[in-house]
């Protein structure tokens, strides 16, 4: 082949794969913008608890912890997810449900957002601590920045009924905050002293997250704000709806954003199970709760 006609060739076969590959490029972001997502947002509604549960008064079910930290996994895990949305609509829950969901997010590769709807307390803001940023509206209650430990004593309703308790334990407080034990006094110090050693570490995860001074913390004294104060003491970084926070995200990763909610999927006996806790709380816990039926010492972030 001539010089020339093979430089010709050249030139036209260079061209004919420069405009393949960015034909390719057009096809490929097509396909994005109808059927792709590169942004991801997972919910937390409800109380926080390792089961989940459906509130007896309210149709709203909370997803299991479990469940949640999976589909965080599974968007950090996805090549096309760049970022990660975390809504939070809770008022709290379980110390160590909380714990897994905010190491989740902590640990996605990517910007996290989290947004506060109507309420991030306690083990809401525990979660929100692992995120890069968290969102609010201005009537959003965030905060309650503490613990609660409870248990119910019954020794003077199981004395009328003529119920004797005789404990059979090892371990000095094994039976610690049991509710038919006459209370002790260093009972009650030792149980202290957990809710005591669970506040410090949720003031430490939540100055380490989200910048705060400890001092500054414990000064809430675990109040809640409405979205408008807690912007004021640094609890929230901004203000603003779901679309402010698309915006953000944008502006974060340089381009346009398309968000996928991924939920987990229930099985026909999970969704049975669900129902049926329900109709159990209230006519039977919830009974049993109302007379301080209870063998444990119970943990929350509420």
């Amino acid at each position: 082949m001539p010089t020339d006609s093979r430089a010709t060739f050249m030139r036209a076969a260079i061209g004919a794969s420069a405009g393949a590959g960015i034909w390719g490029t057009v096809k490929r972001l097509r396909a994005q913008a109808k059927n792709g997502y590169n942004t991801v947002e997972v919910a937390v509604e409800g109380p926080i608890s390792r089961e989940g549960s459906r509130l007896p008064s309210s149709s709203q079910r909370s997803i299991p912890a479990d469940k949640i930290v999976e589909q965080i996994e599974r968007a950090d895990e996805d090549p096309n997810v760049e970022a990660l949305v975390v809504k939070l609509n809770t008022p709290g829950g379980e110390v160590l449900p909380s714990e897994d969901i905010r190491l989740a997010a902590e640990r996605f590769d990517g910007p996290t957002i989290g947004y506060a709807t109507d309420t991030c307390a306690s083990g809401g803001y525990w979660i929100a601590a692992g995120c890069d940023e968290l969102w609010a509206r201005e009537a959003s209650v965030v905060g309650s920045i503490g613990v609660r430990g409870s248990s119910v004593n019954a020794k003077g309703l199981g004395d009328k009924l003529g119920l004797d308790y005789r404990p059979k334990t090892a371990g000095e407080y094994k039976d610690a905050g049991y509710p038919l034990k006459e209370p002790e006094e260093q009972d009650d110090e030792y149980l202290q002293g957990l809710v005591d050693d669970y506040y410090e570490t949720f003031v430490e995860h939540v100055a380490e997250g989200r910048g705060l001074d400890e001092e500054t913390i414990r000064e809430t004294e675990a109040r809640v704000y409405l979205g408008t104060d807690a912007i004021d003491n640094g609890l929230v970084d901004e203000l603003g709806t779901r679309e402010d926070v698309e915006e953000r995200i944008e502006e974060r990763l340089g381009h346009d954003i398309e968000i996928e909610e991924f939920t987990p999927e229930q099985s026909l006996m999970e969704r049975i199970r669900s129902q049926s806790q329900g109709v159990a709380y209230a006519f039977g816990a919830g009974v049993a709760d109302s007379i301080g039926v209870d063998d444990e010492f119970s943990l929350e972030l509420r």
